[in-house]
């Protein structure tokens, strides 16, 4: 389920909440929200309240943390790509044929990482790698002076790394946030905005502030599932960087 999903449906439930605590609010005797009991019920909203509020700020600056990564992940394949182009065009005439077989393996790459490319999920086949196309070719290569083997041994190393990355990049989870935790936090939240809404008589600025704080609660979920889906969604990881790194032979 996409993070637009989850947040509407969040949002809805938190509006749903907030009816039944309007309603709550004109079926409860007056004394249960009086006094002492009324105190007890601002403590425990408190007390939710705060551990809502610390959830959240830790999710997304994990989350955001996590999307930076990836990002300066991507920065770092495609400057590799490109330093390990560079190398077979100096190479000579034998590293042209690998350019050619780089530019095949970073278009396989981007459609395996990027699922709206055209894969629905991240392939781990060995074959579908560069470590096993363009790096396990260029270890065959035979040097014929020692510019060529210094190029070879550079080319070797990016390679290693280029492949190392694309590796990670492989395993990095589609989702990284777990449903029941999003439904816990919910369930939190559908508890706080209806308390919210049986401490007073509902009214139009009472109804207008909890609907734009059902809003922003719903938006801050939103933008934790969107964070933790690099490779999905409006805030995905851009792949033109990646896409456009190599001109064409």
């Amino acid at each position: 389920m996409s993070a637009v999903a989850i947040a509407l449906i969040a949002f809805g439930l938190i509006l749903l909440s907030i009816g039944f605590g309007v309603w709550l609010r004109h079926r409860l005797p007056e004394r249960h929200l009086n006094g002492d009991s009324k105190d007890v019920i601002k403590l425990a909203t408190a007390l939710i309240a705060t551990m809502s509020a610390l959830v959240i700020a830790l999710l997304f600056a994990s989350t955001r943390a996590s999307f930076e990564a990836t990002n300066s992940q991507i920065g770092q394949l495609t400057a590799g790509v490109i330093e390990l182009d560079r190398l077979l065009k100096d190479y000579g005439e034998e590293g042209t044929v690998l350019r050619q077989a780089l530019r095949q393996d970073v278009a396989t790459m981007v459609k395996a990482i990027w699922p709206e490319a055209g894969v629905a999920a991240p392939s781990m086949a060995p074959s579908s790698t560069l470590e096993a196309q363009t790096i396990a070719r260029l270890r065959h290569m035979t040097p014929n002076n020692v510019l060529q083997s210094t190029l070879q041994a550079r080319a070797a190393a990016v390679g290693s790394a280029l492949a190392q990355i694309q590796l990670t990049l492989y395993a990095h989870p589609t989702d990284s946030m777990s449903k029941p935790f999003v439904f816990v936090l919910v369930l939190w939240l559908c508890f706080i905005f209806c308390t919210f809404a049986m401490s007073s008589d509902a009214n139009r600025t009472l109804l207008t502030v909890l609907f734009f704080c059902a809003l922003s609660a719903a938006s801050a979920i939103y933008l934790i599932l969107e964070l933790g889906q690099p490779f999905d969604g409006l805030m995905q990881v851009s792949s033109a960087p990646l896409r456009h790194a190599l001109p064409p032979l």
